[in-house]
This record gives C-alpha cells, sequence and structure tokens, in this order.
C-alpha cells in the first residue's frame, strides 16, 4: 500500500498495493478503493468498451494497461469527493503494480499528490497461493487457479517488488508479516495507522 497526499486542495488519499481487504484504514477516514474490484467490476458491465481486453488480462495473470486502471481509480475518487467533500482520504489497494502503472500515476497526478507511506504485507508463495486457492472456492474468480497465481507471482517478483524496494529506498514502506494469523496482521496495520494517521 502506497500513502498518497492530495497538495492543492487538501485532499488526502491512500494508494495501496499488497494482500488485505482495506477495510481496517476506514475507522480512520479512509476510503477503501481496490484496484482490483474496480477492473472485476468494469470487466462485468456489458457496457464498458474495457471489458474484454480486462478479462483476457487477469485470465493471463498480466497487469491491466495502466490507463484504464487510473481512469477507473480516478472516476471512483471523483464521485466519492463529490458527493461528500469530507471524504478527501482514500486507501488504494493493488496499485501500482509496475512501473508503467508508476509513471502513469506520476504524470496523471504530479503536484497533485505526494507519497506518504507504502503497506506491504510481506507473505511467502505458497502461503499466498493456499489462501489464494481456499478463497477460489468462493470467490467465482477465473485468476483464483494454481496456474494463474503462480504466473501472477512471476509478475509480482519481475514487477511489483522493485516498486516495493524504490519505496523501501526513500523510507517509506511499512512492512507486515502477512504469513501470521488475520488478527496479528490487522493488530500490527492498526499500530502503523495510529502512528501515519
Amino acid at each position: 500500500m502506497v500513502g498518497w497526499h492530495h497538495r492543492h486542495d487538501g485532499h488526502e488519499f491512500e494508494e495501496a498495493s499488497g494482500v488485505g481487504d482495506g477495510h481496517g484504514g476506514l475507522k480512520y477516514g479512509y476510503t477503501h478503493l481496490s484496484a482490483g474490484e474496480l477492473l472485476r467490476d468494469e470487466r462485468k458491465n456489458p457496457d464498458s468498451q474495457y471489458g474484454e481486453l480486462i478479462e483476457k488480462y487477469i485470465k493471463d495473470g498480466k497487469i491491466v494497461p495502466v490507463e484504464i486502471t487510473i481512469s477507473l481509480l480516478r472516476r471512483e475518487m471523483d464521485q466519492t469527493m463529490a458527493a461528500n467533500a469530507q471524504k478527501n482520504k482514500f486507501l488504494i489497494d493493488g496499485f501500482p503494480r509496475n512501473q508503467d502503472n508508476l509513471q502513469g500515476w506520476n504524470k496523471t497526478m504530479d503536484g497533485k499528490a505526494d507519497v506518504s507511506f507504502v503497506l506491504f504485507f510481506d507473505c511467502n508463495n505458497e502461503i499466498c497461493i493456499e489462501r489464494c486457492l481456499e478463497r477460489g472456492k468462493s470467490s467465482g474468480r477465473s485468476d483464483d487457479n494454481r496456474e494463474s497465481l503462480e504466473k501472477r507471482i512471476q509478475t509480482y517478483l519481475q514487477s511489483t517488488k522493485p516498486i516495493i524496494d524504490l519505496y523501501e529506498e526513500m523510507g517509506k514502506v511499512r512492512k507486515i508479516d502477512a504469513s501470521k494469523s488475520v488478527d496479528e496482521v490487522f493488530d500490527e496495520v492498526v499500530k502503523i495507522f495510529d502512528k501515519e494517521g
């Protein structure tokens, strides 16, 4: 997860990549936005110009083009703030996932947002696979199968880990051992939010 501060009009938002549903941030005034959920919802929308393209990328375990993801995130953020100006802090889960995502975001949000922190849920590959396979029994997600998950891990190692490393060098990563129990992980998240606000 990456934290961003909106500069000119006082809006703040959090951007996140990693494991977890982000709902823990709600009590701190954050609106949770999942890049993956937005993409899956858009894929199901029969009127979407992006639906088939998103389906192909997700099924292949690849990263959806940045323009699509950013347009969906911005639409949700704008709608949320238009409905309630007080809802100006966002916890964005699952973005940026690669250098292209990061460059696209920086280009779009240049001068509007600063990174506050990255919340990184660190977990070994096999535990991640087992958890997703378990989730797959009820999720209905086309990518909750071992083949897609192994592709996603390779994509993560090649594309996402370098982004986390970049923020690590800047001193912005807050790492959590996500192999622990849900309650233990949640307690660690709460400690970070208590400190970071």
